[in-house]
């Protein structure tokens, strides 16, 4: 295979040629199970650099971006998905 012909990867979905969630996506759904865990780790590392460096409000904005989430996961619950 040379570098100019595309891999199966690429020509499947092009969300996968995006540098760095193409990557993550592409390794969510093909990779093992452990990577949902590297994953985390990796948001939560970001998490922990956000307050060290913004302070509270890094946290007050999670939390803004959580409550959406969290709506649709107990409507989801409520409704038996």
């Amino acid at each position: 295979m040379s570098v100019s012909e595309p891999t199966l990867a690429h020509s499947r979905n092009p969300f996968y040629a995006i540098p760095v969630f193409g990557w993550i996506a592409r390794d969510l759904k093909e990779g093992g199970p452990d990577t949902i865990y590297y994953l985390l780790v990796a948001l939560l590392t970001l998490l922990v650099l956000a307050v060290k460096t913004w302070g509270v409000v890094a946290l007050t904005m999670t939390a803004l971006t959580m409550v959406p989430v969290v709506m649709v996961l107990l409507i989801l619950i409520t409704v038996g998905k």
